[in-house]
């Protein structure tokens, strides 16, 4: 899978635990690092937690994908899940206000999340 499409993934999976404010910044030309940092917000350690391990389990059970470096884990606010091309940040809400890494790496592309195809319906409903 490229990296583009497993940040876009990544949104996907932390949307599906109700993460807040999730942005993806496309900073290829930016980094040597990494492609992608996922970031999304949680309001509570559970919910951490939920976003976290949605990602990571989706990842491992349906791609056979695995972080290289897992980090923040357990009572931390703020867990880093390393897929090496995509970095995914799960931050307690005011964790990320406090380190505000849109801010640090504001020359980065936001990636706007796919538009919800619409449905078609029979004619006549």
């Amino acid at each position: 899978m490229d990296s583009k499409k497993l940040a876009l993934l990544c949104r996907e999976l932390a949307d599906n635990k109700k993460a807040e404010n999730i942005l993806v910044l496309d900073v290829r030309k930016l980094s040597s690092v990494t492609d992608f940092f996922v970031i999304a917000s949680g309001t509570s350690q559970p919910h951490l937690r939920a976003i976290v391990e949605e990602i990571h389990s989706q990842l491992r059970d349906d791609h056979d994908l695995r972080p290289t470096r897992t980090d923040g884990g357990g009572s931390g606010s703020w867990v880093v899940l390393d897929y090496f091309d995509v970095i995914v940040h799960v931050m307690h809400t005011e964790t990320r206000t406090r380190y505000d890494l849109e801010g640090l790496w504001g020359d980065a592309r936001p990636l706007k999340p796919a538009k919800a195809r619409k449905k078609k319906t029979p004619a006549g409903n």
